[in-house]
């Protein structure tokens, strides 16, 4: 069974659309920044996972891959900013332990 999601009604969706035509927004663009924020929920949801997330997505993971690089995406360095710092030592500590 899957879990309850939370999805945007239609109303929502077609004030973003008319939003971003209103801006000016290219449909090519309107349609990567989709792209973009949907692969970025999935693989932060999954604690950027590569294997998981392409098959959350039902995509190959070479193809997630590509749509990545694509997408000018690093998932190494999303991946390190999304870590919680480590525990038990202080973050002063820390640097004075690796200095």
């Amino acid at each position: 069974m899957h879990p309850e999601h939370s999805y945007p009604s239609s109303a929502q969706l077609d004030a973003l659309v008319q939003q971003m035509r209103k801006a000016g927004v290219p449909f090519s663009e309107a349609v990567r920044d989709f792209k973009k924020q949907f692969v970025l929920t999935v693989m932060r949801d999954l604690n950027w996972n590569q294997t998981q997330a392409a098959a959350a997505l039902r995509i190959h993971r070479n193809t997630l891959r590509r749509t990545l690089r694509e997408l000018g995406l690093d998932v190494s360095s999303l991946r390190k900013a999304a870590r919680r710092p480590t525990h038990g030592v202080p973050a002063l500590k820390q640097k004075k332990i690796a200095g």
